[in-house]
């Protein structure tokens, strides 16, 4: 089981209904989304981030390594915003920087440092309400709210089987590559070459033979799947709690904005 698997099972919020949890999470993703305000993303993102940690008892230094992954390609699409490159005759607009080379010049102008500034604290606070959710709410709980919200069965079921199977396929990998390493499978760049495409082509057949499986048990009991029920309840406290934090939060970006 991945960590991230076994927090989501595990945390001190986990008894909390999911559908809370959704509301919760998805509903200030929205309001970050829609109204695109700086501070705002800033404040969802310290709330979610105080949830995790402090809430749900993420220890901090995990949330911190989710959140690396995350930067590296936000960070990565702030680079090609901010600079820009233009013929050397042309004249620049409002700038910060340049640099002229030969017969181009690189430059980051006032009006992308303003976009990737507004870019980079609503994508800061979005991420934070998707890791919220996946951090609190096991895969099975999400799908039991979809179910309630009249979804697609085949949609739900899709994501179920999808979530499941990236589980089996880097449990396999890691015991195939561990094999591996073993016989030496890495030593050399010609060996590692060999190996990698040893263990593409193994993964393929395990991954095949793991569904055909998965089929005809569930062809074994009808076609029809097993679906999780919930038993936590609803609370006045946690509905109150979350309809106050939309308020605030929407009067402070009305406020603002």
């Amino acid at each position: 089981m991945l960590l991230i698997d076994k927090y989501a099972y595990l945390n001190k919020l986990a008894f909390v209904h999911p559908l809370e949890k959704m509301i919760f999470s998805l509903g200030l993703l929205l309001v970050t989304l829609i109204m695109k305000d700086e501070r705002l993303s800033l404040i969802t993102f310290f709330v979610m981030s105080a949830f995790i940690i402090i809430g749900a008892k993420i220890p901090l230094k995990y949330y911190i390594k989710l959140l690396l992954l995350p930067a590296f390609f936000l960070l990565t699409s702030l680079v090609s915003i901010l600079l820009a490159i233009t013929p050397s005759t042309t004249v620049l607009p409002a700038h910060v920087w340049s640099f002229t080379w030969m017969a181009w010049t690189i430059f980051i102008g006032k009006a992308s440092v303003l976009t990737a500034q507004h870019l980079f604290f609503i994508v800061l606070g979005s991420i934070s309400c998707l890791y919220f959710l996946i951090l609190t709410t096991s895969v099975q709980g999400i799908c039991f709210v979809l179910r309630q919200w009249r979804l697609p069965s085949l949609l739900v079921e899709l994501v179920e089987l999808t979530y499941h199977f990236i589980f089996i396929f880097l449990g396999s990998m890691q015991k195939i590559h561990l094999a591996q390493q073993a016989r030496l499978g890495y030593h050399s760049p010609m060996q590692w070459l060999r190996s990698i495409s040893m263990l593409i082509a193994a993964l393929f057949v395990e991954m095949f033979q793991r569904s055909r499986e998965l089929n005809n048990a569930m062809q074994s009991r009808g076609g029809e799947s097993v679906y999780w029920q919930e038993t936590s309840s609803y609370s006045k406290k946690n509905w109150l709690g979350m309809a106050v934090i939309f308020l605030v939060l929407i009067v402070y970006g009305g406020y603002f904005s």
